[in-house]
């Protein structure tokens, strides 16, 4: 399997989305390691001194005026890691710890954290064959780091813990013995370094932003099947329209909906003599709701890149200026803004979805689409509850929604009195996506019913491809039948981003 080399500082989104949906290995280049060395020595003779260090030979939080003596370094961390190991509920996704796991990579690599490089090492191997640390998802409020999250997978570097291997879950030394890797004890300030850090945080906030635009990207594919079923118009996509507002996510969505209209027998078929005047907002205002959460994505995005490139432990070993210092690159703040402002972007994105949904449900709406998109309405009840369905996820995902950076509570004996909530932020994330790919999989199977409704004529050449991708997995709904699979099905397709694909037609990039 490829492994990734990573360059400590400038990592890019796409290499972290490939780290997060294919699951490689990664290794840090190694033009890191001088920087890395020499961060160590610096604190190895900060322990061997006499000077107070926070973390190096003090305890930790509201413990840091209490000196340790530099035979007991070696123990402290220890008791760091395993004292902090208090996580609870179920274990993270396997892809959430591995990109965990590279972000924690990234941050020692850039040399101011004062581990030493037998210990990236080790995480190298663990990712390269296979251990991975069993990390529960609750207990980080996302400030002095992501500490227990954090401690759970530093836990099994030294022969504790938890950790997945070969389908199995085993005892931390146990695994790491049958990868043929041993455990290592900590130095000086590792264990502070390990646990010290976002990359909990980060690593499910980027997980819901790649998520979250290839929802964003079958959202505009979607979206153009259900304007075909209900026989929408594309006048509201006209360029002009959208370069007078400037709003570059709103320009790039209007281009793609009529990239994928283009040459529809339905469109031409009600140009003229159509009595409606305009369409409700959740057709004719499509590219300004979903290029508004792209371009929201985007910004996030931003953050979440120069996140994942910082060095977020405490103290910092800056080498060039001969100082250790204790400072706050620790709190997550900046990933709790992010997380926040996906997951806006997410709710929006289901809301106008949904609509769409009861547009076509609708005999009063949907311009002469059959009750419920079914051929014998009565009898059946066709989409009926799937669109109840809809509104339940999309509700569910407002009140997701809702912000959890400044949900602050103050910890640890008041020494760390305003924490930013991104772990619970980031991590709410997934079940967002969950939702809303459910949702965009009930309007694809509404939409593309709707269309057929309206044959002999055809919609585009492009979406003629998605429905051709559904119908083989899901067939028409002519009469009532057990439908859950059918959703799943649909969902599925969105999610793994085969809905998008299979228009055939460049899709808007995450980054521009």
């Amino acid at each position: 399997m490829t492994s990734l080399s990573l360059k400590p500082g400038a990592v890019t989104l796409a290499e972290l989305a490939r780290l997060y949906f294919e699951e490689l290995p990664a290794r840090l280049h190694r033009d890191a390691k001088g920087a890395v060395d020499r961060a160590a020595a610096a604190i190895a003779a900060a322990a061997a001194g006499d000077v107070p260090v926070y973390g190096v030979n003090t305890g930790f939080g509201k413990l840091a005026s209490v000196r340790v003596a530099p035979k007991d370094t070696a123990t402290l961390q220890r008791n760091l890691i395993l004292s902090h190991c208090c996580g609870v509920g179920a274990p993270i996704p396997r892809a959430h710890a591995r990109l965990m796991m590279a972000l924690k990579l990234l941050s020692l690599g850039r040399g101011a954290s004062g581990v030493r490089w037998e210990l990236i090492e080790l995480l190298e191997e663990m990712l390269a064959r296979g251990v991975t640390p069993v990390i529960p998802a609750q207990g980080s409020v996302g400030a002095s780091g992501d500490l227990a999250p954090l401690a759970h997978m530093t836990a099994v570097m030294i022969g504790e813990g938890e950790a997945e291997f070969e389908g199995r879950v085993l005892p931390g030394a146990e695994a790491l013995m049958k990868a043929g890797l041993s455990p290592i004890p900590l130095g000086p300030k590792e264990g502070l370094a390990f646990i010290n850090g976002t990359q909990f945080s980060t690593a499910f906030a980027l997980a819901g932003l790649f998520e979250a635009w290839r929802a964003a990207q079958a959202a505009l594919v979607t979206s153009a099947l259900s304007t075909d079923a209900v026989m929408g118009s594309t006048a509201p996509l006209q360029p002009e329209i959208h370069t007078l507002r400037g709003h570059a996510g709103q320009i790039e969505s209007a281009a793609f909906l009529r990239a994928l209209l283009d040459g529809s027998e339905i469109r031409e078929s009600h140009r003229e003599g159509d009595t409606r005047v305009q369409d409700p907002y959740c057709i004719r205002c499509q590219p300004q709701v979903t290029g508004a959460a792209m371009d929201i994505l985007r910004m996030a995005a931003r953050t979440l890149e120069i996140e994942a490139n910082a060095a977020t432990d405490n103290p910092l070993v800056l080498t060039e200026a001969g100082m250790i210092v204790s400072g706050g690159n620790f709190h997550a703040e900046p990933v709790g803004f992010a997380a926040d402002m996906i997951a806006l972007a997410l709710a929006e994105i289901g809301a106008i979805a949904q609509r769409r949904v009861a547009l076509m449900v609708d005999p009063t709406l949907s311009h002469d689409l059959p009750p419920f998109l079914t051929p014998d309405p009565g009898l059946n009840s066709g989409y009926m509850i799937a669109e109840v369905t809809t509104a339940a996820l999309m509700s569910e995902n407002k009140h997701l929604a809702h912000p959890t950076v400044t949900d602050s509570t103050p910890t640890s004996a008041n020494q760390e009195d305003h924490v930013s909530m991104a772990a619970h932020g980031a991590r709410r994330l997934r079940r967002m996506v969950e939702n809303l790919d459910r949702i965009l999989g009930v309007e694809l199977l509404c939409a593309v019913q709707g269309i057929e409704f309206r044959a002999p004529l055809r919609t585009s050449g492009p979406l003629q491809n998605v429905i051709a991708r559904l119908r083989r997995d899901v067939s028409p709904l002519a009469e009532d039948r057990y439908l859950a699979p059918d959703l799943e099905t649909a969902a599925r397709l969105v999610a793994t981003g085969d809905i998008a694909a299979a228009a055939g037609l460049a899709l808007p990039e995450l980054v521009t």
